[in-house]
């Protein structure tokens, strides 16, 4: 399972729509190492400013791993953090998580991020079963 889910945000659910704002406090509860992954990402990118802030360091473990991709792979997830944090978020490998303004001065920088040549250009043979 992914999320922890509350049985108030579950009958919210069955109801019809869910609180974004409680759905975005069950990411964080349910994924506490990716919130403070992308949390301290988008921290940095406003005290450093520039086109984007990202992470290179690998995950501690197969647990902290498996709560990034459960974060970025969801549209869902994804899209509510994006909305929450005012941030896209660009995903490579399986650990490099970059986080950047929504301003569309960034846009060639994204791009390029998430171009597949970078996809290319990122690989290593650690990275092989992450």
């Amino acid at each position: 399972m992914s999320l922890d889910v509350s049985p108030a945000l579950l009958e919210q659910a069955e109801r019809g729509e869910v609180d974004e704002a409680a759905f975005v406090d069950c990411v964080r509860t349910s994924l506490p190492y990716a919130w403070e992954m992308i949390s301290s990402l988008v921290a940095q990118l406003k005290v450093d400013g520039g086109s984007f802030a990202d992470n290179q360091t690998p995950p501690p473990d197969e647990q902290a791993r498996g709560q990034l991709l459960r974060a970025l792979a969801s549209d869902a997830i994804r899209g509510a953090l994006q909305r929450h944090f005012g941030v896209r978020l660009a995903f490579q490998n399986c650990h490099r998580v970059a986080v950047f303004p929504l301003d569309s001065s960034v846009d060639e920088t994204l791009t390029r991020f998430t171009s597949v040549r970078s996809q290319v250009m990122n690989q290593s043979p650690e990275f092989r079963d992450c």
